[in-house]
């Protein structure tokens, strides 16, 4: 079985490697499939659940009772991270946090946060409620898009974090980003 195979079979079984095997994974897709923006870019346009990451903060657990969601669209230049309930529950309401996305190098993403806040359920013509504040981000982001194809997608932030993030072919950014 290939190191990519086993990466998502462990994504899809959370605890049933270690973090060090799953680094060690990751690590060696890294030296196999690297990432290139320049040939891939249209990849990373997707919603992305997280699965795996090397922080402990709590908003970047992974836990089966939450979806913690990244929804690109580098071609409009436009992001968001949402953190809200699994189930049908989840489409009511959300934490989240709006961002501009650049495209500076071959793995490398710039993030300038806008604003954030309370995400609600969509009403008539698609709007969804939104109850946002300016973000005032003291320090520049951005994260290293590592390995890409259309399923997993590792990358590494400005603050050593790694994570391993699955597809999501069930939802569109436009769920979420419509609009502006």
């Amino acid at each position: 079985m290939s190191n990519r195979d086993q990466l998502l079979r462990a994504l899809d079984r959370p605890g049933q490697l270690g973090d060090r095997q799953v680094e060690a994974l990751i690590q060696a897709l890294e030296r196999e499939l690297p990432a290139d923006l320049g040939r891939q870019r249209s990849l990373l346009t997707g919603v992305w659940e997280l699965c795996w990451s090397s922080s402990r903060l709590p908003y970047l657990l992974v836990a089966p009772w939450l979806e913690n969601l990244q929804i690109l669209q580098p071609e409009q230049g436009r992001g968001m991270n949402l953190l809200r309930s699994a189930g049908p529950l989840g489409a009511l309401a959300g934490i989240s946090i709006e961002a501009s996305l650049a495209i500076v190098g071959p793995q490398r993403v710039t993030v300038a946060f806008q604003r954030g806040g309370w995400l609600g359920p969509s009403i008539g013509g698609g709007q969804r409620l939104r109850l946002f504040r300016t973000v005032h981000q003291p320090y520049p982001a951005w994260l290293d898009i590592t390995v890409l194809d259309q399923d997993l997608r590792v990358c590494r932030g400005n603050a050593g974090t790694l994570f391993a993030l699955k597809r999501r072919e069930d939802l569109s950014p436009d769920d979420f980003l419509a609009g502006g």
